[in-house]
């Protein structure tokens, strides 16, 4: 199993602990990726990653497909794998209805079918074996709407970048999960669980059979939150309330893919008080509902040893690279453990 480190969100403020990812490049961690929601974009600091290392991957984790057409993702995703040498992973995802409709004044329509559409053109743009056409039910190109000037002339691109540059989807529901074993090189789930494993190899294998590949090259990468010290229940509590505000803050009732998440692995009772506390405003009372169940589940809590002895069930899992999200601590520790 490979590790990875993923980025939080910005916050208020933007910085980046260079040192700290410097000193992984050092450990063998295998890539660093970025992230994006409505705050700081998961490019910029990508590219000021791959400035400062020499051999550590870096991938954007994931770049929103609302906020960039396809031909403009194609052709940063190429630029920065040019200047990285070749150490650029592009890391997609369709984020929610809240996001796309609401930050980027978008429909948010068939998430599937927007999907599938864009990653053709991509990988076409990426491989340039003919100026760009395509018509879709999202993309038209050239466009050809009723207020087009008729001009639009197919191009391709300039650049010749990397035919290959891999692409990775975020997926959480059955049929986002099977399309990324179908059309991309790998998946990047969130609240994953390793126990889950035969639930999510059903989704995938469907993807696989329907492409006709078997799953050999394709990397699982769930993002997985970990958290070293000597008391577990303090532990757990960040986890908690990164999960009340997934399950109970991320998407309206009835519309929020990590409460569906939460539900299918068994918890829908605790699911819906999560999300009742959560959108009334209770942040705290949602943080207290969560079982510290299903915090193990998706997490890795506690002592170093106790890591330790919880890591069998991840490394048999069928997962390829284990995204981690932590501190500098939590960061060694995996490494020293997995390494």
């Amino acid at each position: 199993m490979k590790l990875a480190l993923t980025l939080e969100y910005s916050g208020a403020r933007m910085s980046l602990d260079i040192e700290k990812i410097l000193e992984l490049e050092r450990l063998g961690y295998d890539s660093v990726w970025s992230a994006e929601s409505y705050g700081s974009d998961a490019v910029t600091p990508a590219a000021f990653i791959a400035a400062r290392t020499t051999r550590i991957h870096v991938g954007t984790g994931i770049m929103q497909m609302a906020g960039r057409t396809p031909a403009a993702t194609a052709t940063t995703a190429m630029t920065l794998d040019a200047l990285s040498g070749g150490r650029f992973r592009l890391g997609l995802g369709v984020s929610g209805p809240q996001v796309v409709e609401g930050w980027h004044g978008q429909a948010f329509g068939k998430p599937l079918q927007r999907t599938r559409e864009y990653v053709e053109i991509v990988r076409a743009i990426f491989r340039r074996e003919k100026p760009l056409e395509y018509r879709g039910e999202y993309y038209q190109i050239p466009y050809a709407g009723a207020d087009a000037t008729g001009l639009g002339k197919p191009l391709k691109s300039i650049l010749h970048g990397r035919p290959d540059i891999p692409i990775y989807l975020a997926a959480v529901g059955p049929k986002n999960v099977a399309l990324a074993a179908e059309i991309a090189d790998g998946w990047i789930p969130v609240l994953f669980s390793a126990r889950r494993a035969p639930l999510f190899r059903a989704w995938l294998d469907e993807g696989f059979a329907r492409a006709g590949r078997s799953a050999a090259g394709f990397d699982v990468m769930p993002m997985v939150t970990v958290v070293v010290g000597d008391d577990v229940a303090a532990c757990r509590r960040p986890v908690k309330a990164k999960l009340a505000l997934y399950v109970g803050g991320m998407g309206a009732r009835g519309r929020n893919f990590y409460n569906d998440i939460a539900r299918r692995y068994g918890y829908e009772a605790a699911a819906k008080t999560i999300q009742d506390f959560y959108l009334a405003g209770r942040k705290a009372e949602a943080e207290a509902a969560v079982p510290d169940a299903l915090v193990d589940e998706v997490a890795l809590c506690g002592p170093r040893e106790r890591i330790r002895e919880r890591l069998p069930e991840w490394t048999s899992a069928g997962i390829t690279t284990m995204l981690v999200a932590g501190d500098g601590l939590a960061a060694r520790t995996m490494a020293e453990l997995l390494l």
